[in-house]
Parts: structure tokens; C-alpha cells; sequence
């Protein structure tokens, strides 16, 4: 009686563990949750072990520094095509051009080309440029003409804002009255490169911002010559983070200097 007893109740467990299996089961079939989706195949982008580096990445981290220590450096300022101001002349056509008028460079970069390493500063000028410009390869092809090891390209970008205080009170006063706020701010930006095969050395940049008074008559008067005034200190700025950058420049790539530390 006993094992008719036991085998009873080992046939109701099984039943309960059957019932309890499909329920689960059922359970599991009626839901509809999937997961969002599966991973990104990284294969199928190219980002594998063995990629290769893109050929235009590979050929700028490729170049190496060619220039020869004292070097002469040839300067050059750019800015876009059909760039215009007054009192400035400007040549060649294309991407950009060519700023040939010295008024932000009074003393001619005279502290640049004594600092160590140096061996003189040249402006490019129209003589040895052509006129077409569509690349730094026209560039560097003029410097290499007046036997220049590097090159500095540096350009000017300046925006103003001009705003009226008063202008109730310039109505009154017909515009005579200076109730106009001319907000100017100029970023004079460099970058130095080998001549041979454009190597970059280093980067520079300064910004420089100023207000103004002015009223209607002679507002583009005073706006021109307040982006003169932010322009020139702008370009002071840039002359001594230069002057900065080189000290690391020179220290790291002059040969001399790096035989000397070791």
C-alpha cells in the first residue's frame, strides 16, 4: 500500500512539473519583447586591426620636418577672394589672395627674425607670386624661389557689430550726436610650415576686441578705422605667440640643440 501510495504521489508531482513547464511555456511564446537590436558589425565599417590608414591621413602624418637650422622663414598674408579694404592692395585670384600692403607689419617682423634659429624674415610679394592661388603649393613654390626654409601664412578675421544707445536721442541730434557703440574683435591667425613638402610646425593665434563711439555721419569712418586699431594690436598679440611658439619649435627640431640636451 505503501508504494501504490509513493507512486501516486510521484505521478502528481510529474503532472505538477508538466503543468508548471507548459504554463511557462505559453508564458514565454505570448510575449512580444525582443531586444533593440544586435551590435554594430564593425567589420562591415572597415574598423578592423588590420585597416589600412586612409591616404590622406597617411600622407600628412608621413611628412617630416625637412628645414635646416638657422632657417630663413618667408611670411605671407592671405585672406579670402575678393578680400577688400581701404588703403590695402591685394593680388592673385582663386581661393584666396594675396595681401601685399605692410599696414599691420610696421616693424617688418624685426623681433621675429632675431630670435634663435632665425636666419631673417622675407615678404612674398607679387614679384615672385603667380596669379593664380588655389593651394599652399604656390605659396611654397615662392618661398623656395627666395631659397626660404619655412613658411608663415597668416591671415586676419575681423566682424563688428554696430549698435545704437540712444536713438531717440539721434533722431533729436539729426545723427551728429556719437550715441553709436561700433563692437569690433579681430583674430589674427598664423601657421608655420616647411617650405618642401608642407610640413606644420606649429600654429599661433591672438584676438583682440575694442568699442568705439561713433554717430551716424560718420560712422564708416570711424568703424574702418576702429577695425584698423583691433587689426594692429590683434597682429601685435600674434607677433609674441609666435615668438612663443618658436622657442618650442627651435628647441625641438634644431639638430644643434638636440645634441647639446643629450
Amino acid at each position: 500500500m505503501f508504494n501504490s501510495l509513493l507512486a501516486r504521489s510521484t505521478n502528481c508531482l510529474g503532472a505538477m512539473v508538466l503543468c508548471l513547464t507548459c504554463a511557462s511555456l505559453q508564458s514565454g511564446c505570448s510575449t512580444s519583447y525582443a531586444t533593440p537590436g544586435g551590435p554594430a558589425d564593425f567589420k562591415a565599417m572597415g574598423l578592423t586591426r588590420d585597416q589600412l590608414t586612409d591616404a590622406s591621413i597617411s600622407q600628412a602624418l608621413s611628412k617630416v620636418p625637412l628645414a635646416q637650422f638657422p632657417c630663413g622663414i618667408a611670411a605671407v598674408r592671405i585672406q579670402a577672394p575678393g578680400y577688400q579694404a581701404e588703403g590695402v592692395d591685394t593680388w592673385g585670384q582663386g581661393k584666396y589672395c594675396i595681401v601685399t600692403t605692410r599696414d599691420l607689419e610696421k616693424d617688418e617682423f624685426q623681433r621675429f627674425s632675431k630670435l634663435p634659429g632665425v636666419d631673417g624674415v622675407v615678404s612674398l610679394n607679387r614679384l615672385v607670386l603667380p596669379h593664380d592661388l588655389n593651394s599652399d603649393m604656390e605659396l611654397r613654390q615662392a618661398a623656395a624661389n627666395l631659397h626660404a626654409d619655412m613658411l608663415l601664412i597668416y591671415t586676419i578675421d575681423t566682424a563688428f557689430t554696430l549698435k545704437d544707445e540712444a536713438e531717440a536721442l539721434t533722431v533729436l541730434t539729426l545723427g551728429v550726436s556719437p550715441n553709436q557703440i561700433v563692437h569690433m574683435i579681430s583674430t589674427a591667425s598664423a601657421v608655420l610650415i616647411d617650405t618642401r613638402n608642407g610640413y606644420v610646425y606649429g600654429y599661433a593665434e591672438a584676438t583682440e576686441r575694442q568699442d568705439q563711439l561713433a554717430n551716424g555721419w560718420g560712422a564708416v569712418a570711424t568703424v574702418d578705422a576702429a577695425r584698423r586699431r583691433t587689426e594692429a594690436k590683434a597682429f601685435q598679440k600674434l607677433e609674441t605667440s609666435m615668438e612663443d611658439s618658436w622657442k618650442r619649435i627651435e628647441k625641438k627640431y634644431d639638430a644643434k640643440d638636440a645634441q647639446k640636451t643629450t
